[in-house]
């Protein structure tokens, strides 16, 4: 009698344990999603879409609505507000476009170079990181879309000081820099100045920044934008580690201050179930080196385009690839190929199926 008593005090203490342990897990589970939920909704600002920020003049521009199963497309700017006085835009530093296919859960990545010159709506013909100064994020996205060929449902912004907030919070980033990298920017108390080492290394926020700046050697821009499509690969990777995913209202909190963006709470939730489930199938450079034609406007150097239709072309065969899948190998073949009775043959072809 005494042992079925202790049988029942312990499956009681079983029962309750578990019980404690199923009820911590739903409360953390609808603690972390009320949580993201409401980080999501301090970035929410559909407003910015619709309203050129102050001393940018209007346009009616108008922005593609995304149904969330065509392809959608993000521009990623990153801006540099030094010197700019509050309420003002800064120019684009950076320009990137993020295309996603919700169907083969493909992304690519597209960097844009700033001094490309292009036809502003409105505006003549002018530098396309100028964009944004004249016509805020509505016509930024527009003179993005046009020369890629793309439809441009979103944008987020971000300074210097976001970016770096979002490393650090992350943890940073291992990397392989390539080379040693000094500058020295005498601007703001040489706050950004560049000193790295060459080597694989955990990169902070400011270090990490250091490293997507840089362009001081022979192919200035051209190798800058290739490092930050690399780099954001990189970063895009760790954000979709189980443990970030975790830490995602922490992370939020960490850049909501320096972000600007048009996304609804839904649409980022959409969007962020879809980055979760792509891979990356590809980075390039816009416009590509083939299609460059040089220009000079006011005895400046600026990035021509010598075929718009064949860029956009480009853009549309680059969506189809998938750089992350491996070719397969040709199989070799002997010369005598009925030699060992096709065994070699059919290993090859054995291997290419798999």
């Amino acid at each position: 009698m005494r042992k079925q008593t202790n049988k029942k005090k312990r499956w009681k203490w079983l029962f309750v344990s578990l019980s404690v342990i199923v009820g911590a897990t739903a409360a953390f589970v609808i603690f972390w999603s009320v949580g993201i939920y409401n980080a999501l909704d301090n970035f929410s600002d559909t407003g910015d879409s619709k309203t050129p920020t102050e001393g940018t003049e209007a346009a009616p521009v108008a922005i593609p609505e995304w149904e969330g199963t065509e392809r959608v497309n993000i521009l990623l700017l990153g801006g540099d507000a030094r010197g700019v006085d509050e309420g003002q835009v800064a120019r684009s530093d950076s320009i990137l476009v993020a295309s996603f296919d919700p169907v083969t859960k493909k992304a690519h990545l597209f960097s844009v170079l700033r001094d490309t010159y292009v036809n502003i709506e409105g505006h003549g013909r002018g530098r396309i990181n100028t964009a944004l100064t004249q016509g805020d994020f509505p016509l930024a996205m527009k003179t993005v879309g046009d020369l890629l060929g793309l439809d441009i449902q979103y944008y987020v912004y971000t300074d210097f000081e976001g970016f770096k907030a979002m490393i650090d919070t992350i943890g940073g980033i291992y990397f392989d820099v390539e080379k040693d990298m000094d500058y020295v920017d005498n601007a703001d108390d040489n706050r950004y100045d560049i000193h790295l080492k060459k080597g694989y290394q955990l990169l902070d926020g400011d270090k990490a920044l250091q490293y997507v700046r840089f362009r001081h050697d022979a192919m200035s821009d051209f190798t800058r934008t290739e490092r930050q499509r690399n780099f954001l690969q990189a970063v895009s990777k760790e954000l979709q580690s189980t443990w970030n995913i975790i830490r995602m209202k922490k992370i939020l909190d960490s850049v909501e201050p320096y972000v600007k963006m048009n996304l609804s709470v839904t649409d980022m939730l959409k969007l962020g179930q879809l980055g979760v489930k792509s891979h990356v199938a590809s980075t390039t450079q816009i416009p590509p080196m083939e299609l460059i034609a040089e220009e000079r406007v006011g005895g400046a150097s600026v990035i021509g385009i010598s075929d718009y239709d064949e860029l956009r072309s480009y853009v549309q065969m680059t969506l189809q690839q998938d750089d992350s899948v491996p070719e397969p190998a040709e199989s070799a073949v002997p010369e005598d190929g009925a030699a060992n009775n096709g065994e070699t043959g059919n290993a090859a072809a054995g291997n290419n199926q798999q």
